[in-house]
């Protein structure tokens, strides 16, 4: 056994401790790939370098937490646009230190106004599809990011936003190195991308190739998108002449974005949820998004003694994976637009509601599971996370939703537009079925920690699906093994996939099971066990998931960062 002091809230010191042996490290945290980042004044944790070292210059600048944030992210779009892009949506979850509680964002964007459910159908039997396609036209949704900055700024922000857009204005002007993981999946894209309306080749090729690690990449048009929201702020976006070549390309290209969908668009301040693990609290926005799956997940796995079980054994594992097919199962049939659908959020993630559904987990792997009746107990992406000498944390992400998105390029503009759309249903009794005007399912999620009513840490795990079922490793990890703020990210992983989705029918339901997929570290004597449970297990290379996180020890004044090791990322602070 190990105790290992990995937070500090309120000026108490909190061990954790766990069965964590120690074989490679010299310091005894097994499950590292390198020690945690630790300094005093301010942090940030992004998943690529050069973004990160631009939020500490911003802070260094007089910036703060939140004027960081949107830096860092204005630079992702230009240097991961595998990820994200002002073309994009965009949550973030804020600390504020003057007002001591936590702010939500849903910064995202809703379908044209002029594409009906009946105009859609059409559009899709002339392509002989079922469902939305993952590119093109037809997924296109309105970009919410930039609304999103410039909210945040106006409600928080310190420096002037052409201070804070400048650094990637000047990296997208005089260009930047690719880095390692993020020239693998543009050279995925490029392919698959090429032949969408617009200027993709033009704009995010070189010479009609992705940028190859190392190379140098330029995107002269994006600088100048950046350079009129920091003259003109939001309206140049949503009311101005980038608005207007929008409108204009899309209507000669059989688009249905118009100006007036533009126009009409706002961001949400919204109250975060949250639900008790052992004394710590973990927070995430209320739909459109998933986050309340990892608060039903913790509802349940409150009901079994995980740390006696011990980190990735199969008791422990057994009660995870089926923690995430009942939660899975809520999520595809409640999470929608609350402005269309109302989802019975409170009982979704009551202590009551989570003791129930925890009785329908038995010794084996259960293959038939449905939706629960919650009332009765009345969503390739970035994530990083920024803190400052204040106190104010920001745990923001941002996402394309598919990799690059739509494919669709304005040509000039030098950003691609996101494919959200794709995650509608066609199914008109769902509760997240298409309709003109309003937001689809979303699996962009960022979260929070608090302690005793501060705050402790800051931090996502970007992936699609795997971002609750990650969310819920991470804290698991912390709480119950005992695992510092590096080893509970890097430690091996699992993610269930085949649950029922949001874009399914209304009367589907999980009913084979599904499958489960975890990373090399997992033993296979565990992976045998599950197996002998009735679990189909598989190995996987990559989909789990990109970590960064920050956390406050209150007792040493000090700032704690991770970042890692399956992404390019970096912590750092000073």
């Amino acid at each position: 056994m190990k105790s290992l002091i990995v937070a500090v809230a309120a000026g108490v010191s909190l061990a954790f401790s766990g069965a964590v042996y120690s074989f490679d490290r010299i310091t005894g945290e097994d499950f590292a790939s390198r020690s945690e980042v630790i300094a005093p004044s301010a942090m940030a944790a992004t998943s690529q370098p050069l973004a990160t070292q631009i939020a500490l210059d911003i802070m260094k600048q007089g910036g703060n937490a939140i004027d960081a944030a949107i830096a860092a992210n204005a630079a992702l779009g230009l240097m991961e646009p595998t990820g994200n892009g002002i073309g994009g949506d965009l949550y973030a979850i804020v600390w504020d230190a003057k007002s001591q509680k936590l702010h939500g964002l849903n910064a995202s964007g809703r379908s044209p106004l002029g594409l009906s459910y009946d105009t859609l159908q059409a559009e899709l039997d002339k392509l002989g599809r079922k469902d939305l396609p993952p590119h093109g036209m037809l997924p296109i949704s309105v970009p919410g990011a930039v609304d999103g900055w410039f909210e945040l700024h106006s409600k928080f922000g310190r420096l002037p936003m052409r201070d804070i857009l400048q650094p990637a204005i000047g990296y997208a002007e005089t260009g930047f190195p690719v880095s390692e993981l993020i020239a693998y999946y543009w050279d995925r894209s490029v392919p698959v991308l090429s032949k969408q309306p617009g200027d993709f080749i033009g704009t995010f090729t070189i010479n009609g190739k992705a940028p190859a690690k190392g190379e140098i990449f330029k995107n002269p048009a994006l600088a100048n998108t950046l350079k009129m929201l920091a003259k003109d702020g939001r309206d140049a976006f949503y009311r101005g002449e980038l608005t207007k070549q929008i409108d204009s390309f899309m209507r000669e290209n059989g688009g249905y974005l118009r100006y007036d969908d533009f126009a009409k668009h706002r961001s949400d301040w919204v109250e975060p949820v949250g639900v008790d693990y052992k004394g710590y609290t973990l927070w995430e926005l209320p739909p459109n998004g998933q986050g309340i799956a990892a608060l039903q997940m913790l509802q349940i796995l409150k009901n079994f003694d995980l740390k006696a079980a011990g980190f990735n054994t199969p008791q422990s594992l057994h009660w995870l994976i089926e923690a995430k097919k009942l939660a899975f199962e809520d999520r595809a049939k409640f999470y929608a637009d609350q402005d269309f659908n109302k989802a019975p959020v409170a009982g979704l993630i009551s202590a009551e509601y989570g003791r129930e559904r925890a009785k329908l987990i038995g010794e084996k792997a259960a293959k038939r599971v449905d939706a629960g009746n919650p009332a009765l107990y009345q969503g390739d992406t970035i994530y990083m996370t920024t803190a400052d000498k204040d106190g104010n944390m920001v745990s923001l992400i941002q996402s394309n939703y598919r990799g690059m998105g739509s494919g669709v390029v304005v040509p000039g503009l030098g950003f691609v537009f996101q494919d959200r759309g794709e995650l509608f249903s066609l199914d008109k009794k769902h509760a997240n079925v298409y309709a003109p005007g309003k937001r689809p399912f979303q699996t962009i999620i960022p979260a929070f920690v608090t302690k005793d009513n501060q705050p402790l840490i800051s931090f996502g795990v970007m992936g699609g699906a795997m971002q609750p079922q990650g969310h819920v490793q991470i804290l698991v990890n912390m709480v119950d093994y005992g695992m510092n703020l590096q080893e509970a990210g890097d430690a091996a992983r699992w993610q269930h996939l085949g649950s029922t989705e949001p874009t399914d029918g209304s009367e589907m339901y999980l009913q084979n099971g599904g499958y489960t997929e975890v990373e090399r570290g997992v033993p296979y004597d565990t992976v045998r066990a599950l197996m002998q449970k009735g679990h189909d297990v598989r190995y996987g290379l990559g989909g789990y998931g990109g970590y960064q996180a920050i956390m406050r020890d209150h007792k040493n004044g000090v700032w704690i960062g991770a970042s890692e090791s399956r992404k390019d990322g970096q912590a750092a602070g000073y």
